[in-house]
């Protein structure tokens, strides 16, 4: 008996799924990260290797480590030349992480403004045919139309404060928002709606049990759209009176030939934007576990 028990034990561990499967998830998810990082690697070591030859003027792009020179000082206090006493913060007197909360602030105004809206206009559109009929070109002009092409405009009637970018980044966000929407209304599958009409619900409940939580997974797919669009019409909307915003700073720090500066904020732009969808998939994935699944 005690020779069985042990060849016993070991069956059952041998019969174990979980260690194998714990092990290849493991891997499935290290393996990317580790793919991820070496690309990077090798992003920043040919990104050196060139600037240490002098294949390229640092007028034009400087070393990583200038770069990094530039991240640091933007974010301590520094005097404001060699040799001068006088200290500044960090640059155009504020700190690079206070130009980025300047600008993730007014991403959350506009964009948030389009969260709300966008859905409810879109669902409309998509549920009363003679209002998508009336406002989907509308909605298309808007959306061809680069921010740029009414910045001008909007600060006319708004001025150079922060109302203007705001509807800038508005108006920016709104029409991936609602499109998306009506897309999610208006492709919900019939016999969804007939299976719902067939076992007694009512128009409202139809709407709210079958075309809502179908058309969800659009919704949230157009926020990250319009967010990630948003996001990318920032330094357009901060060209006037853009600072405090990493926007702004990056636009003077171009027109000051001030390139490491100008590159450190590019990255900060970037690895925002980067973090922004990821906690927007985030929390839509949580939200709409059923996408993809019906």
């Amino acid at each position: 008996m005690t020779a069985v028990a042990p060849a016993r034990d070991r069956a059952v561990a041998e019969e174990d799924p979980a260690p194998r499967r714990d092990r290849r998830n493991y891997r499935r998810l290290l393996g990317p990260a580790l793919t991820r990082l070496g690309a990077l690697a090798v992003v920043l070591v040919s990104w050196a290797a060139i600037t240490a030859a002098g294949f390229v003027d640092p007028l034009y792009l400087p070393s990583p480590h200038a770069v990094w020179d530039a991240f640091v000082r933007a974010n301590t206090r520094h005097q404001i030349a060699p040799g001068v006493d006088r200290m500044v913060i960090g640059e155009q007197n504020y700190y690079l992480w206070e130009h980025l909360v300047a600008s993730l602030q007014r991403i959350a105004a506009g964009v948030g403004l389009a969260i709300v809206v966008g859905p409810l206009i879109g669902f409309v559109m998509g549920m009363v045919t003679p209002v998508r009929l009336v406002t989907e070109p509308i909605l298309n002009f808007l959306r061809s139309l680069p921010p740029l092409g009414y910045i001008g405009l909007l600060i006319v009637w708004f001025g150079i404060g922060d109302t203007s970018k705001i509807w800038l980044l508005f108006l920016a966000a709104f029409p991936p928002i609602a499109i998306a929407t009506l897309n999610g209304v208006t492709t919900v599958r019939q016999d969804y709606l007939n299976a719902a009409r067939s076992l007694g619900a009512g128009r409202s409940q139809v709407i709210t049990h079958v075309v809502l939580p179908a058309t969800l997974p659009e919704v949230i797919s157009g926020i990250r759209i319009a967010t990630a669009f948003a996001w990318t019409t920032v330094v357009a909307a901060e060209l006037n009176n853009g600072i405090p915003g990493i926007g702004g700073l990056a636009y003077i720090a171009g027109t000051q030939l001030d390139t490491p500066l100008t590159i450190a904020c590019v990255i900060v732009i970037g690895a925002a934007a980067l973090a922004l969808d990821s906690a927007i998939k985030f929390v839509g994935d949580k939200a709409v576990p059923w996408k993809g699944k019906v």
